[in-house]
């Protein structure tokens, strides 16, 4: 039947009959309980990981605000923050309750957006803030371990107590979403994330996806999260279809690290070999929306591949490059090798904006070919940026047998973001 890798709604198909070939996926749809993710929730915030109750804490508080995701996550908000204002009234029946949407570095989010992601119900009986990173309103509180400036916004410092909701995934250098990201880079001010997004914290191999300890990213995002006073958290684990698996709750670090462990169980992948070849995606629509977000896929694709591998990218784009910034960096640099040595003389107060993600792309580059299986439109785009086009996989596959030959070990990781392999 050959493999079916998602792209787009539907998906593409790999003969792999005659071929050498592994496939590497997730295990986490496994996990499914039986629990609706409501109940899998509150049966998280009832026994709380190195914390009291969120009830207990809320204890003689007048005001709360919680940190919620922005448009760009599939964060089951509906689910966690009817438990989250329960426990908050169960120990202050009157506490002040505001919502504040962690934007990070993304645009503003809308009120059609809130509406559809939160219900009108939540969304008419709270006040609701989204963060902008560009805002004069955000206000320094201090100094990273890293040595640039916490510049926080000022709705999270106003209140008695901070928490947040949120969801845990892989990601391609903090190691996992969630917990400490909720405040870093989530309500942190432009110049604080561009100090944590900085190319000598990119360039460390322990900035990738899967690690925490030792990772430099991770390390100022905890301390941001402690210097904001973030005092719990309830995240989730999403299946496959974005079901709530597993739920935790607790303090910021130690909850969070709990699901990261309990994710690492499901999605870590251990290759028999390297792959001469290796065909992933981004998981489909809608994470595979542009060539911006195709990077993490391909960062994933270079951990598992072989010296001089070929990468084959399979990505719909529908928003074509997803940042323009991104595209000219790469279309205007004279080769992979020559923007990375430029990327990596530039001081962490001068970070540029998505500097990371065409840092993270040559990296894979200048080790890599890389082959983008998109649409044809795009054709001109992707040549630009350094990378090879194919109309088709099977395009592609033969591309990459002419560089590999026939014997090639084919590694085929049908969604790239949703597995880590093991460093």
């Amino acid at each position: 039947m050959g493999i079916h890798i998602p792209y787009g709604s539907g998906s593409l198909e790999l003969d792999d009959a005659g071929l050498d070939v592994e496939t590497l996926t997730s295990r986490i749809d496994s996990l499914r309980s039986g629990l609706s993710g409501a109940e899998l929730v509150r049966r998280a915030l009832a026994s709380p990981i190195g914390s009291p109750r969120l009830s207990e804490l809320a204890r003689g508080k007048r005001s709360a605000v919680i940190i919620i995701s922005d448009h760009t996550r599939p964060v089951p908000s509906r689910e966690i923050l009817p438990a989250m204002i329960d426990e908050l009234r169960a120990g202050s029946p009157d506490i002040g309750i505001k919502l504040l949407v962690a934007t990070g570095c993304h645009r503003l989010t809308s009120t059609d957006e809130l509406r559809r992601k939160l219900g009108d119900e939540i969304y008419d009986s709270f006040p609701v803030v989204v963060h902008d990173c560009r805002s004069g309103e955000n206000v320094p509180i201090g100094t990273l371990p890293s040595g640039a400036e916490l510049v926080v916004d000022r709705t999270a410092l106003e209140c008695d107590l901070l928490v947040a909701e949120g969801f845990i995934e892989p990601h391609f250098f903090a190691g996992f979403s969630g917990g400490r990201k909720s405040v870093l880079p989530g309500i942190c001010d432009k110049k604080t994330v561009m100090g944590n997004h900085c190319s000598a914290f990119l360039a460390n191999p322990l900035a990738r996806s899967g690690i925490l300890d030792g990772n430099p990213i991770h390390r100022d995002m905890t301390a941001a999260c402690r210097m904001a006073k973030l005092q719990f958290i309830v995240n989730v684990i999403l299946d496959s279809e974005h079901n709530t698996v597993a739920a935790f709750a607790g303090d910021a670090i130690d909850a969070h690290r709990a699901g990261c462990d309990e994710l690492m169980r499901w999605c870590g992948v251990r290759p028999e070999k390297r792959g001469d070849i290796v065909v992933t995606s981004n998981g489909g629509a809608p994470l595979d929306q542009n060539l911006y977000q195709a990077v993490k896929g391909i960062v994933t694709a270079d951990a598992v591949a072989a010296d001089g591998g070929v990468i084959i990218m399979c990505s719909e784009c529908a928003d074509g490059s997803g940042s323009d910034d991104f595209y000219r960096s790469l279309r205007g640099c004279a080769s992979p090798q020559a923007l990375l040595d430029q990327i990596l003389t530039v001081p962490q107060d001068e970070t540029e904006m998505d500097q990371w993600q065409y840092q993270m792309l040559v990296d894979v580059l200048v080790r890599h070919r890389v082959i983008m299986v998109t649409r044809p439109e795009l054709a001109g785009m992707v040549r630009e940026m350094k990378m090879d086009y194919a109309p088709d996989l099977e395009s592609a596959m033969d591309a990459a047998m002419a560089l590999r030959g026939n014997d090639a070990h084919i590694v085929v990781m049908p969604d790239g973001i949703s597995v880590v392999p093991e460093r």
